[in-house]
This record gives C-alpha cells, sequence and structure tokens, in this order.
C-alpha cells in the first residue's frame, strides 16, 4: 500500500507526519539527536539496508533535518550533522519516548533513560502551553483557523 503524500496539506500535522511519520526517518533521527554521524553508524544502530538508508538521509537533507558534510577527500565520505530544525525533531522524539513509557514499556522498565544534564536528573516530557506552562489536556484544547487556513477548504464551514 503506498502513502499519501500530505506534504502541501494545509495543516502542519499532516506535513509533519508526511516528513516524521515514517518510521525510518525518525529513528534516523533519534541515532543522530544520540551522536551517530557516519553512514555505518546509522546502517549498524539501525540494522537498515545501504538502498533504503541512502535514499532516507537524502530526504532528509533535501528536507534540512540533516546536512551532509565532507570529512574524508579520498575517497570522498561524508557525515550527517543535524540542523536546527532537525534538532527541534527531538522534542517530538522525547514525547514519543514518555508515551511508549507510559503505554508500550513492559515489565522490564523503558530501554532509553533521558537524563536532563543542566538538572542532572532523568526526564520525561511534557507537552504544555506555551503561555501558561500548564500542562496540555486534550479536553481542554480547541483547534482554530490560523492565518494559513485557506479560505475554501472541503469539510471546512463557512
Amino acid at each position: 500500500m503506498s502513502r499519501t503524500d500530505t506534504s502541501d496539506w494545509p495543516c502542519t500535522i499532516a506535513r509533519s507526519a508526511d516528513l516524521l511519520g515514517d518510521g525510518w526517518n525518525l529513528l534516523i533521527i533519534r541515532q543522530a539527536c544520540l551522536g551517530a554521524r557516519r553512514f555505518d553508524e546509522f546502517r549498524t544502530a539501525l540494522g537498515i539496508g545501504r538502498n533504503v538508508l541512502t535514499t532516507h538521509l537524502n530526504r532528509l537533507v533535501d528536507e534540512d533535518v540533516l546536512v551532509r558534510v565532507p570529512y574524508q577527500e579520498h575517497p570522498r565520505r561524508h557525515e550527517y550533522r543535524l540542523t536546527d530544525k532537525g534538532r527541534d525533531a527531538f522534542g517530538v522524539l522525547a514525547a514519543m519516548a514518555a508515551w511508549g513509557e507510559r503505554w508500550l514499556s513492559g515489565p522490564e522498565g523503558t530501554p532509553l533513560v533521558l537524563h536532563h544534564t543542566a538538572c542532572d536528573h532523568d526526564m520525561t516530557a511534557e507537552v504544555v502551553c506555551g503561555h501558561c506552562h500548564g500542562q496540555l489536556e486534550l479536553r481542554e484544547v480547541r483547534a482554530m483557523r490560523g492565518p494559513g487556513h485557506p479560505a475554501a477548504m472541503p469539510g471546512s464551514a463557512g
């Protein structure tokens, strides 16, 4: 089954899902956040085929999540470094880790602990309001049209 391209939908969640909703892309970004930079580091950590990894790395470079930087001239080899856009995806990964710890961890506990070096404590991400810093609860949030909402969108009122 082929995936629907949602990269140009008038919804930032759909656009984000188009890029970050791909499992390999998320895992590659995770590995980059954990310090992987070189092709073989990604391949070994993920057990991913060379052709699949190449395709995904190219997409992440094209989308400005990673930047390809040469580290050797003969033969020419590159490493992949997170851009600001790529580093910003860490919040998504941390939120997914928190959700997974709550709902998917077995009795043995979480396989990966995130440690916040600034306060020297293990941490769990929380999604909070950028204004009042209160923890977000679905029942307390409603979606409203933003400035980029198209005037005539199928299924939208008015």
